[in-house]
């Protein structure tokens, strides 16, 4: 990879990494589900007038949109709304690594390889010591339902799978047509029309700046530097970039937020990034089958096991 094309992908990795962060500072006084619907208004409405339609089935389109957008982001939102801190969730959500791994092989019967089921062992054994050692002030509720985000997204990756799409923008944007109406009418039916009123009207300069930067940076901007960079390197070279993320996460959490988390978080958050690279990085002299996707924001790049890396191409824009 060239020094300009590694400084894009550590500049994506610095996009998704803030972005935790960003939400946590956008969504205060607003519920969370009315903040993913506003998210993603903003990402589909002006996107589908430029991007093409992925060629799949509307079927297949709004199963992967309520799995991987409308399925992860609500449960993220909700999870870091319920206490989870954004860098504890950024490390969490990885986890969707590890259960793609074993949804593809419960599913499509894509049976894993001994390096991805070492890396599916190592990542849970680090995401048992973020539980075990996590603080005091993260509730367990908030930790399941970062995990519950990981595990519909990593649902949404098999249905991509199973779907034959490639990661590409055109799907993440396509698909994200399901979620601003249904996330809107889960808001009002759980949080209430009075909190959704109150959310409405607690929207301010935070909350407008934190969503054009999920929605223009993190998603439309992030997504295609990323889906580009698929199209001139195999994805083995592309995808490690991803386990970046939590690591700035954390550090912005931290310096931004005063975010610090507790000794065993970060040992168990080590260990579980440790599964995932274990399963993400490819042998040197055989690209292993794996399917994995990009830290939280968007469709999965698909490998089959080969001998050859499967070529990717980015969606047109």
């Amino acid at each position: 990879m060239s020094r300009r094309d590694a400084l894009l992908a550590l500049l994506v990795a610095f996009l998704w990494g803030l972005n935790f962060v960003v939400i946590e500072w956008g969504m205060a006084g607003i519920p969370p589900l009315l903040f993913l619907a506003l998210r993603f208004t903003v990402v589909v409405l002006p996107a589908v007038l430029l991007v093409p339609r992925p060629d799949l089935p509307w079927t297949a389109i709004a199963r992967v949109g309520l799995l991987m957008s409308l399925g992860q982001f609500g449960f993220l939102y909700a999870a870091m709304h319920a206490g989870m801190p954004p860098g504890l969730a950024a490390l969490v959500l990885q986890a969707q690594v590890l259960l793609t791994i074993v949804i593809a092989a419960g599913v499509l019967g894509e049976r894993p390889s001994a390096r991805q089921a070492l890396g599916v062992v190592v990542g849970s054994l680090g995401l048992a010591v973020v539980a075990v050692g996590r603080d005091v002030t993260t509730p367990l509720l908030a930790l399941l339902l970062c995990l519950a985000g990981a595990l519909s997204w990593a649902a949404g990756n098999v249905a991509a799978r199973a779907a034959g799409a490639v990661g590409g923008l055109s799907l993440t944007v396509w698909s994200g047509l399901v979620v601003p109406v249904p996330a809107l009418g889960l808001s009002l039916l759980l949080d209430g029309p009075a909190a959704v009123g109150a959310g409405f009207a607690a929207i301010g300069v935070p909350a407008l700046l934190s969503t054009l930067y999920t929605a223009v940076l993190a998603s439309l901007v992030g997504y295609g530097i990323f889906t580009s960079l698929l199209g001139r390197y195999p994805a083995g070279k592309v995808v490690p970039w991803i386990l970046l993320v939590p690591p700035v996460a954390m550090t912005s959490a931290w310096l931004l937020l005063g975010d610090r988390p507790a000794p065993l978080e970060v040992v168990g958050g080590l260990v579980l990034l440790a599964g995932a690279a274990v399963a993400l990085v490819p042998a040197r002299r055989r690209r292993e089958g794996v399917v994995v996707a990009v830290a939280a924001e968007g469709v999965a790049p698909v490998l089959q096991p080969s001998l050859e890396p499967t070529p990717c191409r980015p969606d047109s824009v």
